[in-house]
C-alpha cells in the first residue's frame, strides 16, 4: 500500500508564460481548496465507476493497466496539491482545508482498493511482462492488502480502520507542525552561542531571547550553549513538540494496525506490512537490528565515556562524580570534535553559504546526469519559494522542481521531498517534486549540507524518472529501498572533488582543502556509535509498536530509554513528535539503515572520482530512471555487477570507514 500512497501528486495548472508547463496551483483561501477537492473527488469517482464496470474481455484486459494509470493520474492531478499545501501554505485555514481534503482522498483510495470490479479489471491482465508485470503485481498487492478479497464483514472493518488511520495521520502531523511553543532564555543562558546566531535572534527590551523549536534554532543552541541547565530546558521543550494529544493518536493507530493485521490472519502489523518489502518479514528485520546492535554497543559506550571525560574536564568535576546527561551529548560531541579535529560546525557555515550550496547541488546534477536547473518566475505560495525547469542536454524540459528552503511559522518543520507529480513516458507526462527544508539563511554546517543533498537525492529520484507508468515512477519503490538513492548522495559532501566545485558559486567563501576535509570526516566519524545506537533505538521502538502486543507508546519508549546508557529524561514525550510512525514508516523505520547498506555500496561504484559522468549515466539508466519498474534487488545488482555487501555500512556505523 505504501507505494500506492505515493501516487498523491500534482494538479495540472498552466502559467501565462508557458502554456505547456505543469505547475502547482497556489491556494489563497480555504474555499478554493474545498471547491478543488469537491470537484476532483466527484470526477475521480465517475472514472472509478466507469473503470470498475467496464467489460471484462480480451480488449479490456489489453488496456486495463493503461486505463488504471490514467485514473491514478486523474487523482494525482487534484490530490497532490492538497498533500503539499497542508504542509507549506502560509494561511492556517488553507492548511486545515487541505488536511480535510487529504482525509477524503485517503478514503477515496481505500474504497478504490476494495472495489471488486476494479480488482477484477487488473486480475484479468494475463501474460504481462516488464513494467506491465510489475504494475500488475503492485496493484494486486494493493487491492489485497486493502482487504478486497476478505469476507464482507472483514472487508468493511478493514475499510473503517484504513479510513481512521488516515484521520489519525493528518491530526498527528498537524500537531507536530503547530504544537511547538517557543522558549525564552536570558543573556546568561545563551553564553557560548556564536555572534552570528545571536544577531539573528534579537533580544527583547529585558535582554531575553525567544527561540523556536525549529532545527535552525535548536541544534546550534544545544551544540554551543555553555549552560547545562539551559540545554536541559530546551531539550525537554523540544522533546514535547506535538504535545500530549499526539500520544493517544499513536496508541490508537498501533492497535488499529494490529486489528487490521488480524483480519488477514497475520500475528502483527509488522508481519502484514513487511511481506511486500525487501526485508520480507519481521524476523529478517530483527536479525538485521541485532547485527547492528552487536556492532555498535562497544563503540557507543566508548564514545559516551569520551564525552563524560570531556564534561568532567570542562566543569572541573571529579570523573567519578560526573554524569553525562542527554542534553550534554551534542554540546560535548562538538567540543571533542573541536579539540581533537579542529572542526567547528558553526565556523563551517562560511564555507557553505546557503544559496551557493543550492547552486552547487545543481552543478553536481549537471556533472553526473547532464541536466540543468533553469529558474522560472511562476506563482508561488511564499516569496522565498523558487521554481526550476529541469532541462536535458538537448534543451528539453523534462521535469520541474520547487524549493521551499527556509523556516517560517506553520510550515513543515523537518526536511522532506514531496513527489507531487509522477512522470510517465507513456503519455509524455513530466514529473515535478517539491523539496522542503528549514535551512539557516546565512550558511550551512556540514551536517546540514548532508541533509540538503540527501533531500536533493529524493528530488532527483522523482524528477529523473523515465518510467512507463506514473504509478511506478520515481520514488514509487519498495519502502526499504526508497532512502537508498538519497543516502548515497550524502557521500558527495565527504569528498574533495565535488566540494571543490563550491567556490564556483560564491566569490568570498573559502575553499575546503584536503586537510580540512580530512578533519571534517574524522569529526563526522566520531560519535557514530551514539548516532547509530539512536537509529537502532528508534527502529526497535517502531518494531515493538508494530509487534504482536503493542504497548502504550510512552510506556514502551520509557522502558527502551531506561535500558540505554543515558536513560530516560522525565518530562519528555519524544513519541509525540515521531511523525514517521503515523506517516508511512510504521514497521518501516529500520529502512533508513537497511537502505544505507545499499547506498554506501552503490557509492563505491564511483571509486575515487565521484564526478565520473560515465558512472553517473550508468546509475541514471539502471537505478534513478527506472522507478519501481524493476525490483530493487535487481537494480542494485545490475548497477554493482554483483550482490550488495554490508561491509561499507558496518564500517560506517562503527566510525571506521575511510
Amino acid at each position: 500500500m505504501n507505494r500506492i500512497w505515493l501516487l498523491l501528486g500534482l494538479c495540472l495548472a498552466f502559467s501565462a508564460q508557458a502554456a505547456e508547463r505543469p505547475l502547482l496551483p497556489v491556494f489563497t483561501t480555504a474555499e478554493e481548496v474545498k471547491t478543488t477537492c469537491d470537484d476532483g473527488l466527484a470526477g475521480a469517482q465517475k472514472t472509478i465507476d466507469s473503470f470498475a464496470t467496464s467489460a471484462r474481455d480480451d480488449a479490456a484486459a489489453a488496456t486495463a493497466l493503461r486505463r488504471w494509470d490514467q485514473l491514478a493520474i486523474q487523482i494525482e492531478d487534484f490530490g497532490g496539491p492538497m498533500d503539499i499545501t497542508s504542509s507549506v501554505a502560509v494561511d492556517a485555514k488553507v492548511r486545515d482545508a487541505a488536511d480535510a481534503c487529504n482525509v477524503r482522498i485517503a478514503g477515496l483510495y481505500n474504497a478504490l482498493f476494495q472495489n471488486v470490479g476494479a480488482y477484477e479489471q487488473i486480475r484479468q491482465v494475463k501474460n504481462a511482462t516488464g513494467a506491465d508485470a510489475e504494475l500488475r503485481q503492485v496493484l494486486t498487492e494493493g487491492f489485497e492488502d486493502a482487504g478486497v478479497a476478505l469476507p464482507e464483514a472483514k472487508r468493511q472493518r478493514a475499510r473503517q480502520i484504513l479510513d481512521r488511520l488516515a484521520v489519525l495521520s493528518v491530526d498527528f502531523q498537524k500537531n507536530t507542525r503547530e504544537v511547538r511553543s517557543p522558549i525564552v532564555f536570558t543573556a546568561a543562558d545563551v553564553r557560548g552561542l556564536p555572534q552570528a546566531y545571536l544577531d539573528q535572534h534579537k533580544p527583547d527590551a529585558e535582554g531575553r531571547y525567544t527561540l523556536t523549536m525549529d532545527y535552525t534554532d535548536y541544534f546550534p543552541f544545544m551544540e554551543n550553549a555553555e549552560s547545562g541547565d539551559a540545554r536541559r530546558r530546551y531539550f525537554i521543550a523540544f522533546n514535547n513538540v506535538g504535545g500530549e494529544a499526539n500520544l493517544p493518536l499513536m496508541d490508537e493507530a498501533d492497535h488499529l494496525r494490529l486489528e487490521l493485521a488480524d483480519l488477514f490472519g497475520k500475528p502483527s502489523y509488522a508481519a502484514y506490512a513487511l511481506q511486500r518489502q525487501m526485508a520480507s518479514n519481521p524476523e529478517n528485520v530483527l536479525r538485521f537490528l541485532a547485527q547492528v546492535r552487536g556492532k555498535i554497543t562497544a563503540v557507543e559506550h566508548r564514545d559516551l565515556e569520551i564525552l563524560r571525560q570531556a564534561k568532567a574536564k570542562h566543569l572541573g568535576t571529579p570523573l567519578a562524580k560526573t554524569k553525562l546527561d542527554r542534553w550534554d551529548v551534542n554540546f560535548y560531541t562538538e567540543r571533542v570534535r573541536r579539540e581533537r579535529f579542529a572542526v567547528d560546525q558553526e565556523a563551517l557555515r562560511r564555507y557553505f553559504p546557503s544559496e551557493a550550496s543550492v547552486a552547487w547541488m545543481f552543478d553536481l546534477a549537471q556533472h553526473l546526469y547532464g541536466v540543468r536547473f533553469v529558474p522560472v518566475d511562476v506563482p508561488r505560495w511564499h516569496d522565498e519559494v523558487r521554481y526550476y525547469d529541469i532541462v536535458n542536454q538537448a534543451g528539453e524540459r523534462i521535469a520541474g522542481a520547487y524549493l521551499d528552503l527556509y523556516p517560517r511559522p506553520g510550515k513543515y518543520n523537518h526536511a522532506a521531498v514531496w513527489p507531487v507529480r509522477h512522470g510517465s513516458t507513456l503519455v509524455s507526462r513530466t514529473p515535478i517534486a517539491v523539496l522542503v527544508a528549514n535551512l539557516d539563511r546565512q550558511g550551512l554546517n556540514h551536517r546540514e549540507l548532508e541533509t540538503l543533498l540527501h533531500e536533493f537525492g529524493h528530488l532527483l529520484h522523482t524528477d529523473l524518472s523515465q518510467a512507463h507508468y506514473a504509478t511506478l515512477s520515481g520514488t514509487s519503490v519498495r519502502h526499504d529501498f526508497v532512502e537508498a538513492p538519497s543516502q548515497m548522495f550524502e557521500e558527495w559532501t565527504r569528498r574533495l572533488e565535488p566540494l571543490a566545485l563550491m567556490t564556483n558559486h560564491c566569490q568570498d567563501c573559502p575553499a575546503v582543502d584536503a586537510g580540512l576535509l580530512a578533519r571534517i570526516n574524522q569529526a563526522r566519524r566520531f560519535g557514530a556509535g551514539i548516532q547509530y545506537a539512536r537509529q537502532h533505538e528508534l527502529a526497535s521502538f517502531d518494531m515493538q509498536l508494530a509487534g504482536p502486543k503493542p504497548g502504550d507508546p510512552m510506556a514502551t519508549w520509557i522502558n527502551l530509554e531506561k535500558a540505554t546508557p543515558l536513560g530516560y529524561v522525565p518530562g519528555t514525550r519524544f513519541p509525540a513528535q515521531f511523525h514517521h510512525l503515523l506517516n508511512g514508516y510504521a514497521a518501516g523505520y529500520y529502512g533508513y539503515m537497511w537502505s544505507e547498506v545499499l547506498a554506501l555500496d552503490m557509492a563505491s561504484r564511483w571509486g575515487a572520482n565521484l564526478l565520473d559522468a560515465k558512472v553517473g549515466r550508468r546509475y541514471l539508466d539502471l537505478v534513478l530512471s527506472r522507478g519501481g519498474e524493476v525490483p530493487p534487488q535487481k537494480m542494485v545488482h545490475d548497477f554493482l555487477g554483483r550482490d550488495p555487501s554490508p561491509a561499507a555500512f558496518f564500517a560506517e556505523i562503527t566510525g571506521k570507514r575511510q
